[in-house]
């Protein structure tokens, strides 16, 4: 298990200082935004708070400052500052801009008193000094009336501040009109519910040491919880700034796969009607390589393909295409996929002098295009589909020709 803290604690520790190095140069650029200086504060000390207290740092830091233990209130301050932080960045985003400053410095105020108390009884409730990880001493320090005292009071903190942000972020994330930044409040609100998790059951464990009754079962709870929820405070943070970018590359992933999957019927057009093609097609194998902008490149594609299909029927009539779903025992509707992948199966069959002769005989019902691109991409990647089968089908047989 103390790997697992441990590994917790460097994610954390590395998370946190990774997001405050990502906005910085967001914030030296917007100096005067209140909210990004609080969202940069937060995951500062968000880092901090994981990074001091790791085993391999924590001895260190404590002789480093001749105090032993000095991490616990170093990492405690931080957790009263993130905390305060994080009061500002949502009082400024859910509340009016005129009332805004107010509430934010009463936050402020609130949280300040906080830690001058705090920070002023560490200097009486000192914790137990001898222990080598953050973990045991914690559990020997509580043991200790005033040092109980004084966490609790820490936790209450805590708690107040936790509280306060899972009421503003389910308030937020009702105002939200982006996809990605609801999903980031939610996720921190659900981080946020687990440090509440977090200081409820180390609570109940300084009581149990008070009234000797033994509440070590609840240990891993705690320490998971504290450690899950910080963790996913921070990416719920973090995914409104890079969310919108996972997006733009799924968004690419798909346009380059549709791409590909819209070329067989493509091409089968471009060799029927060469001119649909506004640039020179490329072989296939260089197909397979991503275009420079996959998302113009299938609007081009998907243009070409119904020009072609335009052209193409003009020269089919409803008659023969009726023969030729017969011939593969396939219903003949002309305005589903299937049918619209027949059409093309059959007009390609007619050589290209007869074609020619038949311009303008064509009586199929024509499907209306999308107006949605989405759509139109979905409905053509089917009739692409169905056209790659029907490639592979053989007509069947009539009687006259079995009986030939």
């Amino acid at each position: 298990m103390n790997d697992f803290y441990g590994f917790l604690s460097w994610t954390c520790a590395i998370g946190g200082l990774a997001a405050f190095a990502y906005r910085l140069p967001d914030l030296l650029r917007r100096r005067n935004d209140p909210a990004l200086w609080a969202l940069c504060t937060y995951f500062l000390c968000s880092g901090i708070s994981f990074l001091v207290d790791l085993d391999v740092l924590r001895l260190h830091i404590s002789a480093l400052f001749g105090r032993p233990n000095i991490t616990s209130l170093i990492v405690q301050v931080a957790v009263v500052v993130l905390t305060a932080a994080q009061q500002v960045v949502l009082v400024y985003w859910s509340s009016p801009p005129e009332e805004a400053p107010l509430r934010a410095r009463r936050r402020m105020l609130f949280f300040g008193v906080a830690l001058a108390v705090l920070f002023v009884a560490s200097f009486v409730a000192t914790p137990f000094a001898k222990s080598k990880s953050a973990t045991s001493t914690i559990l020997l320090s509580i043991q200790d009336g005033h040092y109980a005292l004084y966490m609790s009071f820490y936790l209450l903190i805590c708690g107040i501040g936790q509280f306060e942000t899972v009421r503003l972020s389910l308030r937020f994330t009702k105002m939200a009109n982006r996809q990605w930044l609801r999903f980031g409040m939610r996720t921190v609100t659900v981080g946020a519910s687990l440090i509440m998790v977090y200081c409820v059951t180390r609570s109940i464990q300084i009581a149990g040491t008070r009234l000797h009754f033994d509440a070590s079962a609840l240990d891993p709870i705690q320490w998971t919880c504290g450690s899950v929820g910080a963790l996913l405070q921070i990416l719920g943070w973090t995914i409104p700034s890079w969310g919108i970018h996972l997006t733009r590359a799924l968004g690419w992933l798909r346009s380059y796969r549709s791409y590909l999957r819209l070329r067989p019927l493509w091409w089968a057009l471009y060799q029927a009607s060469p001119d649909i093609a506004l640039d020179p097609p490329r072989c296939w194998p260089r197909d397979l390589i991503p275009p420079r902008d996959p998302h113009y490149s299938l609007y081009r594609r998907v243009i070409e393909i119904r020009d072609g299909q335009l052209m193409l029927r003009t020269t089919l009539s409803l008659a023969d295409f009726s023969r030729e779903a017969r011939s593969l025992d396939l219903p003949d509707d002309p305005t589903s996929p299937l049918g619209e992948a027949l059409q093309v199966r059959a007009v390609l069959s007619i050589p290209a002098e007869e074609r020619a002769e038949r311009a303008d005989a064509s009586d199929i019902p024509a499907r209306p295009p999308y107006d949605d691109f989405r759509d139109e991409v979905e409905w053509l990647t089917e009739v692409a589909s169905s056209f790659t089968a029907l490639a592979q089908a053989r007509p069947r047989r009539t009687n006259a020709q079995l009986s030939s």
